[in-house]
């Protein structure tokens, strides 16, 4: 299939824009507050914490499960009402865990809340990305990341403050995803339209290796950020850090991802193939990776390391996503943002198991020699599509 890239267009369509990033946003905030939430709940009531991790497993198998259903589900029914049909579903969900009294229940509950919440982000970033003129995307999606990110970032500190008991965090939290629902119904008459151009629409799946370098992108910042972040506290505590020591240095990856992704977004519209870009940051992973073993000794050269490789690294995913915008339109964009956040998903899966293996087998270098080959393995990817010229 041959894509087709979308129209110049210098006007930035605020109101959709805005509308997108703030429903995303506050549902963002509802996931920072939910997820330590459930975590603690469960350790309460004695659950081990391979269990735990089980349950928790499921948002990324449902990630995985969802992703195909977003475009077919929008085609169908629009995309401003299946945002507000998942945001309810979601909402509903949040709430259903404190009325859940059994362990098992928490399972569906927890596959239909990440069922919504990723057909909800499918439909945000395709929103966000045809809402942006082409010259202005990466400035546009950069804003996304870090609003999201400060989302993120602000719901363990909402946790912090309500703590774990009573219906009062589950009531938090149903409120704010229910009001993600008022930005959308402020732009529901410039809502995207996603119907196919024709009646022979490629399979979901062909997106994945259609611009390879975009998805394989998110494969390994899933990869890295899931994996990285889960094992961080445990490579720390092996290479001598205190774990007060070691959450501090998780804290400067997130704040490099909240301060550059602005200005790595507006970088990549001014490059004429992000590929470039997206090579140049995974090439700073793989030095920042093969560096740690080397630096770890000084924590504040730590913390500087991290930072700018935290920022560097999240851009994969943020100029990914502007990439994958400059080469598809309408339809075939919703459904490669799709096959982008099922890649997403799969990183999610890999990265953990890869860098605990790792680990197990080589020591706690084994660590950064995980992170260091999925960066080497896009780099091959991203520098054959460079030599063959193609998306």
């Amino acid at each position: 299939m041959k894509t087709e890239p979308i129209p110049t267009t210098e006007t930035l369509r605020w109101l959709p824009i805005c509308a997108a990033i703030a429903s995303i946003s506050v549902v963002g905030i509802a996931i920072g507050l939910g997820t330590p939430l459930l975590s603690i709940i469960l350790e309460t009531r004695g659950y081990s914490a391979s269990m735990i991790g089980l349950n928790t497993a499921v948002a990324g198998i449902s990630t995985i499960a969802a992703a195909p259903l977003a475009t077919p589900l929008a085609t169908r029914f629009g995309v401003v009402w299946t945002m507000l049909a998942m945001i309810v579903i979601g909402a509903f969900s949040v709430l259903s865990f404190y009325f859940a009294s059994s362990f098992w229940m928490w399972f569906p509950l927890r596959a239909i809340l990440h069922i919504a919440l990723t057909v909800l982000f499918i439909l945000s970033e395709f929103w966000i990305s045809t809402s942006a003129p082409p010259n202005k995307r990466g400035f546009v999606l950069g804003i996304y990341a870090t609003v999201l990110s400060l989302g993120f970032a602000g719901g363990p500190w909402l946790f912090a403050q309500i703590g774990s008991q009573g219906f009062l965090p589950f009531g938090v939290t149903f409120v704010l995803v229910i009001i993600a629902a008022i930005p959308v119904l402020a732009a529901w008459r410039e809502s995207p339209d996603i119907r196919p151009r024709d009646t022979q629409s490629p399979g979901f799946i062909r997106f994945i290796w259609l611009v390879p370098t975009a998805t394989a992108a998110v494969l390994v910042f899933g990869a890295v950020e899931t994996g990285g972040f889960a094992l961080f506290p445990v490579y720390g505590a092996r290479i001598g850090y205190s774990e007060a020591d070691a959450a501090l240095l998780l804290s400067m990856i997130g704040l490099g991802n909240v301060l550059l992704q602005i200005p790595l977004g507006m970088l990549s519209d001014r490059i004429s193939d992000r590929r470039h870009l997206l090579l140049s940051c995974a090439g700073v992973g793989l030095l920042g990776t093969l560096l740690m073993p080397y630096l770890y000794f000084d924590w504040h050269l730590m913390a500087a390391l991290l930072f700018v490789w935290g920022g560097v690294v999240a851009a994969l995913y943020t100029v990914g996503l502007a990439h994958l915008g400059s080469r598809l339109s309408g339809h075939d964009l919703a459904s490669a943002n799709a096959a982008f956040v099922l890649c997403y998903g799969l990183g999610m899966v890999l990265g953990p198991q890869a860098i605990g293996i790792a680990m197990d087998v080589f020591g706690a270098n084994g660590f950064s020699w995980a992170l260091a080959l999925f960066f080497g393995l896009y780099m091959a990817v991203t520098l054959s599509r460079l030599v063959e010229r193609r998306g």
